[in-house]
């Protein structure tokens, strides 16, 4: 009985040791944290704000007919004006507002001169001359814009065409010449005569004349949407176009700004009203029948074949030319330039010179050298 009871309390004392060595060290360490049940909901990230739309800068704007760039739809509706330049050398010392149209014609009249045709757009401007007398070519270039033609003075030939076309023209020499045109006494006349834009629409309310264009106009040219080089051409850093041993006006490309610079009489042309030389992005050299209206008369009067013509050309933009064709019909106001392939020519954004070029006794050169 006693070893029964011993051995009962030896077992008891024993499982007491047992219970009483286990320490801290003896419980599983809590080294990590304790795993998320399968319940735990995962976080959702916050979705990237939405980026706001970057603004048009041309909202609310359409292309001018003239340049491709993009003005108000109020101004890109009114009728341009189409103006006579005088550009004799003495003339040239004086020219103001030449820097603000849009496009710039040039072609010969009598003795080998050149005269210019300026096509405004929205025109601003207290000066713009000086003007001179309208030749019949003008006149129909004039009505391919739908543009009002200025003049201060006329040949017989010029006013037939006028006439005949139904062109809207404002007159120095008619009764509204008053108040559209003003003389600058301290240049010489008869190339002192300047008009203003407000000259210029005090003319047109006399005149009753039409502000927009008509309804079914189209304009002349087609324009690329932004900025194109051409892929093929011959490089032209500077273009001289010799219409005599008067004038030759020349064009130097300057690489940085992608234009064309004006030269004429071996200086820079510039516009005394802002002191600014003379650039355009496009050049057409439009290779013209050049000749006299009346053989052997005093006054040399020029005449160019408009009426249902075809002819060729060059087409000139951001350092390189290529051959153009052109075709022109006059009864319905029309002119179009086409490239090699017969599809019409597509014109850079910008200002544009036209030159009605003889295809006789007169050199144009194009270079790849700048002097």
């Amino acid at each position: 009985m006693k070893s029964k009871l011993f051995m009962t309390f030896l077992c008891a004392l024993l499982c007491v040791c047992i219970t009483g060595c286990k320490g801290k060290n003896d419980t599983p360490a809590q080294t990590e944290e304790p795993q998320a049940s399968a319940e735990t909901v995962q976080s959702t990230p916050e979705p990237a704000p939405t980026p706001e739309p970057t603004a048009d800068p041309n909202e609310g704007k359409v292309r001018s007919l003239l340049t491709g760039q993009y003005i108000s739809e109020k101004k890109a509706k009114k009728r341009p004006f189409a103006i006579m330049i005088n550009n004799i050398e003495y003339a040239a010392r004086y020219h103001s507002g030449l820097s603000k149209a849009q496009i710039l014609y040039e072609a010969k009249v009598e003795g080998g001169i050149t005269r210019l045709l300026g096509i405004f757009e929205n025109v601003k401007s207290t000066k713009i001359g000086s003007v001179r007398s309208a030749r019949h070519y003008y006149v129909s270039i004039a009505d391919e814009y739908d543009a009002v033609f200025v003049h201060f003075g006329h040949t017989k030939f010029a006013l037939s065409k006028i006439d005949k076309l139904d062109v809207d023209n404002i007159s120095g020499l008619s009764g509204v010449g008053g108040s559209v045109f003003y003389r600058d006494n301290s240049i010489h006349a008869p190339h002192n005569a300047f008009t203003s834009t407000k000259g210029l629409n005090a003319g047109m309310k006399a005149l009753k004349y039409r502000k927009n264009y008509k309804k079914n106009y189209e304009g002349h040219f087609i324009f690329n949407e932004t900025d194109s080089d051409m892929e093929n051409g011959k490089v032209a850093r500077k273009v001289t176009v010799q219409f005599s041993g008067y004038a030759s006006p020349y064009f130097i490309y300057d690489e940085n700004k992608k234009i064309y610079k004006r030269y004429q009489y071996g200086k820079a042309h510039v516009d005394t009203a802002n002191n600014k030389q003379l650039t355009f992005k496009n050049i057409i050299i439009q290779y013209v029948d050049d000749e006299p209206i009346v053989p052997g008369h005093a006054k040399d009067y020029r005449t160019i074949n408009f009426e249902n013509a075809k002819g060729k050309g060059k087409y000139i933009t951001n350092g390189k030319a290529i051959n153009i064709t052109w075709e022109k019909n006059e009864s319905k106001g029309i002119m179009k330039y086409y490239k090699k392939d017969g599809t019409e020519i597509t014109l850079n954004p910008g200002k544009t010179y036209v030159a009605l070029f003889p295809d006789e006794n007169s050199k144009l050169t194009i270079s790849a050298k700048k002097k």
